[in-house]
C-alpha cells in the first residue's frame, strides 16, 4: 500500500510538471490600493502579498512549476474603480482579490456568472462562510463575525458584561457596518448596551464629534472598526481625550503598527484581535530576504517588514498558494483554471505540520475549509501595543461559530432571495 501511494504521488507530480511545461503563468491579479486615504494600511499588505509570490517564483519557479503573474490593478479603495479592475482582469484571472467590502459586495453577484472565486481573507460579507450559498466567495481564515465574537468573548473574560456600555466606533462604510448584526445579537444575549458611533469618510482625520460623544457617554469599552486614516485619527483622539487605552479594542484591520507608533508610549494598552502574528524568526522571512529583498525585488523596508500588516500580506498569499497547489494536485495539471481553483480553495487543510512545512511557524493558527465552510474560522490572538510593538496577551482564541451559524444562514438566504435567481451548490455534502 505504501509503495502504491508513492507511485500515485509520483504520477501526480509528473502530470503537474508536464502541465507546467505548457503554462507560462497563472494570472492572479490583486485589486490593490497604494493610493488614497487608505494607502497607509494598504501598502504594507500589498508588499507582503507581492513579496511572498515573488519569493515562490524565484525559489520554486512558482507553484507546481508554473510562475504566478501577481499583477496589481490600483483601485485607491474606490468601489467604482474596483469594479473596473474586476472587469478588466476577469478575462484570464483565476481569482479576484477585491480588497474592500464594498468592492466585494459589488463583485459577489458577478462571480456566479463569470465563475471566478473571490478571495477576501479576513474581510468581505460575513455570511460568505455559508459556502453552499456563496459557492464562489471565500474569506478564510477568519471572518468579521469571528473577530467581533472573539472581542466580546475577551471582554467577557475580564468581567460580566451585563449592564455595561460598549461603544462601536466604526467607519460609515459597508466594512464598518458588517459586524453590526452579530454585535446587536450579542448585546441582547449578554445584556450590554451597544452604542454605534459612525465615522464618515470625510471625518476620518477629524473625529472630534465622535469623541465628544464618547466623553459624554463614558462607555466601559470602545470597539473600533477602523481602516486607513480613521485608525490614526481615532487613536490620537483617544490619547487627547485621555480615554483609557486598555479599554479600547480594534478589529484586525485596526491593529496597524504605524498608527500606534504615532502616539508611541501613550498608546500602551491598546488591543487588537488578530488572526495573524509577525514572527520575524519564521523560516519564510529568511527566504523572502534571500530571494526578494537581497535581490532588490521588494518595495518594502526593514521597519515595515517587522509589522503586523506586512506579515499578514504574506499569509494571504500563502493561503492563495495553498488553494492553487491543492487544485493542481487534484486535477493533475499546473495550468489550472478559475473553476479548479474554487475546488482548491474549498479543500485547504492548514494543519500545524503544513504551516511548519511552509515556514510560517507562529504566524497563523491551523484551519481547514470545505464546500460548506468557506471561512475556516481559524480564530486568533489578542494583541496589545506595548509602546513600541504589538505583543500577544492571550492564548489562542476560538470564535463561537455555533452561536451565529443560524444568523449566517438567515442573512445568506436573505441575500440569495434578494438576488434571485441565485444558484447554490446542491452537491455539497460537507
Amino acid at each position: 500500500m505504501k509503495h502504491f501511494t508513492k507511485l500515485a504521488a509520483a504520477a501526480i507530480v509528473a502530470s503537474v510538471t508536464a502541465g507546467a511545461a505548457m503554462a507560462e503563468s497563472l494570472y492572479a491579479p490583486n485589486l490593490a490600493y497604494r493610493t488614497g486615504p487608505f494607502a497607509a494600511t494598504g501598502i504594507p499588505l500589498m508588499n507582503g502579498q507581492a513579496d511572498y509570490m515573488t519569493m515562490l517564483n524565484a525559489r520554486d519557479g512558482g507553484i507546481g512549476g508554473v510562475a504566478i503573474d501577481f499583477e496589481e490593478c490600483e483601485t485607491g479603495y474606490s468601489t467604482e474603480k474596483g469594479v473596473e479592475c474586476y472587469e478588466k482582469t476577469k478575462g484570464k484571472a483565476i481569482v479576484t482579490q477585491p480588497w474592500s467590502t464594498g468592492i466585494t459586495l459589488q463583485v459577489l453577484p458577478k462571480t456566479n456568472v463569470d465563475m471566478i472565486p473571490i478571495l477576501a481573507p479576513g474581510y468581505g460579507f460575513s455570511p460568505m462562510m455559508e459556502g453552499t450559498t456563496f459557492q464562489w466567495a471565500f474569506n478564510m481564515p477568519s471572518g468579521y463575525w469571528d473577530g467581533a465574537d472573539m472581542i466580546v468573548q475577551y471582554l467577557e473574560s475580564q468581567g460580566d458584561l451585563k449592564g455595561k456600555k460598549i461603544a462601536f466606533l466604526h467607519l460609515d462604510h459597508p466594512y464598518g457596518k458588517e459586524p453590526l448584526p452579530l454585535l446587536q445579537a450579542l448585546a441582547e444575549q449578554k445584556g450590554f448596551e451597544l452604542l454605534p458611533i459612525p465615522v464618515g469618510l470625510k471625518e476620518m482625520q477629524n473625529q472630534s464629534a465622535q469623541w465628544l460623544q464618547i466623553r459624554r457617554q463614558r462607555p466601559d469599552n470602545v470597539i473600533m472598526w477602523g481602516w486607513g486614516a480613521m485608525n490614526a485619527g481615532a487613536i490620537t483622539e483617544a490619547v487627547k481625550t485621555k480615554y483609557p487605552m486598555e479599554n479600547m479594542i480594534g478589529v484586525w484591520w485596526s491593529g496597524h503598527d504605524a498608527d500606534l507608533a504615532i502616539v508611541g508610549e501613550k498608546g500602551k494598552g491598546y488591543k487588537s484581535i488578530s488572526w495573524s502574528f509577525p514572527n520575524l524568526d519564521a523560516p519564510v522571512m529568511a527566504d523572502i530576504k534571500k530571494h526578494v529583498v537581497d535581490a532588490g525585488k521588494s518595495q518594502s523596508n526593514e521597519t515595515e517588514m517587522k509589522g503586523v500588516f506586512y506579515s499578514r500580506g504574506i499569509l494571504i498569499s500563502a493561503v492563495l498558494a495553498e488553494g492553487i497547489s491543492a487544485a493542481q494536485k487534484e486535477y493533475g495539471v499546473a495550468d489550472i483554471n478559475a473553476e479548479q481553483l474554487r475546488w482548491g480553495l474549498e479543500n485547504i487543510n492548514m494543519t500545524a505540520e503544513r504551516i511548519s512545512e511552509l515556514g510560517l511557524d507562529g504566524m497563523i493558527a491551523p484551519f481547514a475549509t470545505s464546500c460548506s465552510n468557506h471561512t475556516g474560522h481559524s480564530g486568533g490572538w489578542m494583541l496589545e501595543w506595548d509602546g513600541s510593538a504589538f505583543v500577544k496577551v492571550s492564548d489562542h482564541l476560538q470564535p463561537n461559530v455555533e452561536g451565529y451559524m443560524a444568523l449566517a444562514a438567515e442573512k445568506a438566504a436573505e441575500y440569495a432571495g434578494a438576488n434571485a435567481p441565485w444558484p447554490v451548490n446542491e452537491n455539497c455534502e460537507g
